[in-house]
């Protein structure tokens, strides 16, 4: 698991001092990157290789000094040497790397000087060996603390989809099929995740497949069928001659692994598959788009317009800052200067209960939490100014994913969208850490989002959570009565004609529906079902661009 911030500079500060009077690049080179990849607690050797072998431009062969595949390139020289040429080098070895290879930053040394590039950012940042500890988190990509900046469109989303629906296609053609082959899916795509974002150590899922399974993948269903029961395990109650590399994996519960899958049987086309799932960058994959892109990969004819299954991040978003983000930021404004009442601010967001009756994926569910957790960040940022934090981390974050409600009719979306509140919440969790220098995880996990597979016209939702209990309200002036077989909830289609107003329209007649707190940003049409309890209360469901939030 990544170090805290605290002792990274504490190792950095000793690395310094240890390195101080290094000169020759031939001689010591390679124990001074080493032991550069454990001042961030990561071994070098599990990540990269030394003297990577690689055509250049004029066609001669050239040797990379130290190559982490998508991540970083390094050239190491003697101390006082020319870091610009050897930059112009590192880039010109670049040419000769496959796509997925090619590094998001170079680093160039003398063990006197750094100069790292951020090849994405286009910034360059350039600082001496004594100040290491001061500029550590410019390398929080090793450590595994970086922000997830991801893009809609970023083609490692599709490509991971792609990957997977691979995989899936594989084991649907060999019988594998139904229940068991969704979550045999859902139990991969966690461990490729938890693979990149230190839930495991860095890259030891991959590292088990390529070092305890064989060639031709006969044996890899069994592996993988152990290391599930592993991964259900806690840490006292395992085997005591386990293997060493099954011992590494942290016991995650959950239900995750919980219950008992048929063995899948492997080949050697399908070994490579899960591999090369493996080589991308898991990191850099969204949990909000990537439900969405998985969902799509199952259905072949969807498959062939992969990218366009789903609501971008930034139309969930023009969705659910007017509906109540907003107006919890502008709440947090109103408080932050004023101690007690920011304190019951924060205990108000760990208390919201959000429901979304026809999820999907989660993409809704996902981006909101997202939002919630920083903001959370920002209170707890206020606070830690006015020492008004404990000490201990895990005590201070209140929001969490069982606020979270959904009812999904298929299984398969119902599943992912349970893995990916959980993903989203490990990337949140890596933020706080990054914010605050201490490593948080929440291991094993004990806390799930209340996703139900069910039909959300035909069940009681009273059954998963109290009407009473919805936190975003509003209020409606009329209800359209439409037959359809036993609902437990009157439904209409409504139709967007103006900016605050919607319009009901049924053959017969039509009527203004006035949503408060709501400002559409689209005028094109769009569906809202709109439900009458029992009990009559109302509750209605927005479907803007795919969204579906509650207010009752």
């Amino acid at each position: 698991m990544p170090l805290s911030w605290n002792e990274i500079k504490s190792r950095a500060v000793k690395f310094s001092k240890d390195w101080e009077d290094a000169t020759e690049e031939s001689a010591e080179s390679q124990t001074f990157l080493n032991e550069f990849f454990e001042v961030f607690g990561v071994s070098r050797r599990r990540v990269s290789t030394f003297e990577k072998p690689v055509l250049k431009l004029d066609g001669r062969e050239g040797y990379i000094d130290l190559l982490w595949p998508g991540k970083i390139l390094i050239e190491h020289k003697s101390k006082g040497r020319n870091l610009e040429k050897a930059k112009n080098q590192a880039i010109a070895y670049s040419f000769g790397l496959t796509e997925e290879e090619l590094p998001k930053y170079i680093l160039v040394c003398d063990f006197d000087r750094f100069d790292l590039h951020d090849l994405q950012e286009n910034t360059r940042h350039e600082f001496l060996l004594k100040d290491l500890s001061k500029n550590v988190r410019l390398f929080s990509f090793i450590a595994g603390y970086q922000k997830s900046v991801t893009k809609d469109e970023d083609p490692v989303n599709i490509a991971a989809a792609e990957r997977v629906g691979k995989f899936h296609d594989k084991l649907k053609a060999i019988g594998y099929t139904g229940h068991e082959l969704e979550v045999y899916l859902v139990r991969l795509v966690f461990c490729l995740f938890a693979d990149d974002t230190n839930i495991f150590n860095k890259g030891i899922f991959e590292e088990y497949i390529k070092l305890k399974t064989s060639s031709d993948g006969n044996d890899l269903g069994m592996h993988l069928s152990h290391l599930f029961h592993v991964l259900n395990t806690a840490e006292d109650k395992r085997l005591k001659n386990l293997d060493e590399h099954l011992s590494e994996f942290p016991y995650v519960n959950g239900k995750l692994f919980d219950e008992p899958l048929t063995p899948a049987q492997f080949d050697n086309e399908m070994r490579s598959i899960l591999l090369s799932c493996c080589d991308l960058d898991w990191g850099k994959i969204s949990p909000a788009i990537f439900g969405s892109l998985f969902q799509a990969v199952m259905n072949p004819e969807e498959r062939r317009n992969l990218g366009a299954h789903y609501t971008s991040e930034k139309n969930i978003l023009r969705v659910i800052k007017p509906l109540f983000l907003d107006e919890l930021y502008k709440e947090f404004q109103s408080v932050k200067n004023n101690t007690k009442q920011l304190k019951e601010f924060h205990k108000k967001l760990s208390n919201l209960k959000f429901l979304d009756p026809a999820c999907g994926c989660g993409n809704f569910l996902v981006i909101t939490y997202r939002e919630l957790r920083l903001l959370e960040i920002e209170i707890l940022k206020v606070l830690s100014k006015n020492s008004q934090l404990e000490s201990d981390i895990k005590n201070i974050i209140w929001v969490d994913i069982d606020q979270f409600y959904g009812i999904e009719i298929e299984e398969w979306p119902a599943r992912i969208s349970e893995v990916a509140m959980w993903l989203i919440d490990h990337q949140m969790n890596m933020r706080v850490s990054e914010e605050f220098g201490e490593y948080f995880v929440r291991l094993p996990l004990k806390k799930t989002a209340n996703i139900i597979c069910d039909n959300a016209l035909r069940l009681d939702w009273s059954l998963l959570i109290k009407p009473n209990e919805i936190d975003i309200t509003a209020d409606v002036t009329n209800i359209i009565k439409i037959s359809e077989p036993q609902p437990h909830y009157d439904t209409v289609n409504v139709y967007t004609k103006s900016v605050n107003v919607i319009e009901a329209a049924t053959n017969k007649n039509r009527y203004q529906i006035k949503l408060h707190l709501i400002t559409f940003l689209v005028t094109r049409h769009l569906s809202v079902r709109i439900y009458k309890m029992k009990n009559k209360k109302l509750i209605w469901n927005l479907c803007l661009l795919g969204l579906k939030i509650i207010r009752c």
